[in-house]
């Protein structure tokens, strides 16, 4: 099992690698020439610029049983696809059972918004203390559940 965590401006990496040392899971951490990252666990793979460049490296790196950090719904549910678990900044597990739900809302989402130059949508809420404690309680539950599984 590895974690692939999409760490172009993700907020939870340094939680990630604190948890995953923890278990001592590898994490590789996928960003774009236009970032910059330093890590003393992780390894960092640094893919060209481009539109979803790191997206598509990270969901073809990924295997059966990995775990993906990501924040887009397309991403996740390729990483479903592949037999792999996927887990949102928030905390949201994406699951086979809510994937579906989570891709129709992002489509009707973006229709209004093409729909109408007046529905402008405010950007995301500055991040709080609650929303990491809310991400690490998750992504320890998400991976006890894959370890205590694997040990079966």
């Amino acid at each position: 099992m590895k974690i692939l965590v999409d760490a172009d401006a993700c907020p939870v990496v340094k939680i990630v690698e604190k948890v995953a040392k923890e278990v001592s899971a590898p994490v590789i951490l996928f960003c774009d020439t236009n970032h910059i990252l330093k890590s003393d666990y992780s390894e960092i793979k640094v893919i060209g610029a481009g539109a979803d460049a790191v997206d598509i490296a990270l969901a073809n790196l990924c295997q059966s049983g990995d775990i993906a950090v990501t924040q887009d719904y397309g991403v996740a549910a390729l990483i479903l696809g592949k037999g792999g678990y996927a887990i949102h900044q928030s905390g949201r597990i994406f699951t086979n059972d809510n994937i579906d739900g989570l891709l129709m809302e992002r489509h009707i989402n973006k229709k209004a918004r093409m729909a109408s130059s007046k529905n402008h949508l405010k950007g995301p809420k500055k991040r709080t203390k609650e929303d990491d404690l809310r991400f690490e309680s998750a992504f320890r539950r998400l991976l006890s559940e894959i370890l205590s599984h694997d040990l079966k």
